[in-house]
């Protein structure tokens, strides 16, 4: 399959572009200099996202946004630093090392992992890697260990898509023809999407490919803030739209077969899928927030993806 996303990047900033007072906090929170930084391209964040290398030898990654850059990013780092201080060892995610917040700039201070994101277009043999550490994630975070919002609440003005299109009646000659045919039908299977999302398991809920770390014996997931209470296979499922776009297998295929997808309910899935589908078509559609020139090409490859692999799930029961 072709690649049909663009690269997930933000507008990153340069370490010695932070203000005096975060680096010195940084530096604080480390116990030494910092004498190398390294920007990190991966990833949609508008700010630093940096390796950085101490004058004692040791490493660091630091991630680092302001208000200013995009008034939404410093919630996401608190998010994040409160998830991933709350994870229980074992799991496999950095370490948080320390934080800094002073209203306007917050900067996490994390373990650098020495790995590398995985390959697009998806490599076979990454990929079933990748899937193995999903289900044993998904495992080792049934029950959830830590306190975290329900998928119903987090996610419930973001899955209202296609309820959203309907009621605006207009733009349906941007969506796909099959979408734009199929509108009512999707904004009322959408609609039942918050009960089989329930659940008590802790997903990331925004695994993609430049949120996943290879090590040469371990697969590390990164960037926390999105931790929510849900359905085991909700990680799963929320993956493999961009996987497909990223030159992965049929979403249909992998999720049928995987010890979390093989046993879920058919009919819930599908309400998911249709609540997650019309999130990206129509997050694809609005203007780009600031500091992320590809993020709503990514989310417009995301839902295309998703569309596909709904459209195969739904056969006769839609036009």
């Amino acid at each position: 399959m072709d690649v049909i996303a663009p690269p997930a990047t933000g507008v990153r900033h340069h370490w010695a572009g932070l203000p005096a007072p975060v680096r010195e906090a940084v530096e604080d929170i480390l116990g030494a200099r910092v004498v190398e930084a390294r920007s990190q391209s991966g990833g949609f964040s508008p700010g630093v996202a940096a390796r950085v290398r101490l004058a004692d030898g040791r490493r660091a990654f630091v991630k680092a946004v302001s208000a200013e850059a995009n008034p939404g990013s410093p919630d996401l780092h608190r998010a994040e630093a409160r998830h991933t201080a709350a994870l229980p060892p074992g799991v496999p995610a950095p370490r948080l090392l320390g934080s800094y917040d002073d209203g306007t700039h917050v900067a996490l201070v994390l373990e650098d992992i020495d790995g590398r994101q995985p390959r697009v277009p998806w490599d076979a043999a990454e990929l079933d890697r990748v899937l193995t550490a999903v289900g044993e994630l998904g495992a080792a975070l049934t029950p959830a260990p830590i306190d975290a919002p329900a998928a119903a609440d987090r996610k419930a003005r973001m899955f209202s898509g296609w309820r959203d299109l309907l009621a605006e009646g207009n733009d349906t000659g941007r969506l796909d023809p099959w979408a734009a045919r199929s509108l009512g039908l999707l904004a009322e299977l959408e609609s039942g999407w918050a009960e089989p999302a329930t659940g008590d398991s802790l997903a990331h809920s925004d695994l993609r490919a430049d949120n996943i770390l290879l090590t040469e014996d371990r697969v590390v997931f990164v960037d926390w803030p999105h931790a929510l209470r849900t359905a085991p296979w909700f990680d799963l499922l929320a993956m493999l739209p961009s996987v497909s776009a990223q030159g992965g297998p049929d979403p249909e295929a992998v999720f049928s077969a995987h010890p979390l997808g093989r046993d879920a309910d058919a009919a819930g899935v599908t309400a998911v899928l249709t609540a997650l589908t019309g999130y990206f078509v129509a997050a694809s559609l609005k203007p780009a927030p600031p500091g992320l020139p590809t993020l709503r090409a990514f989310q417009g490859a995301q839902g295309a993806a998703a569309l596909r692999w709904l459209r195969g799930r739904l056969g006769n029961a839609a036009p």
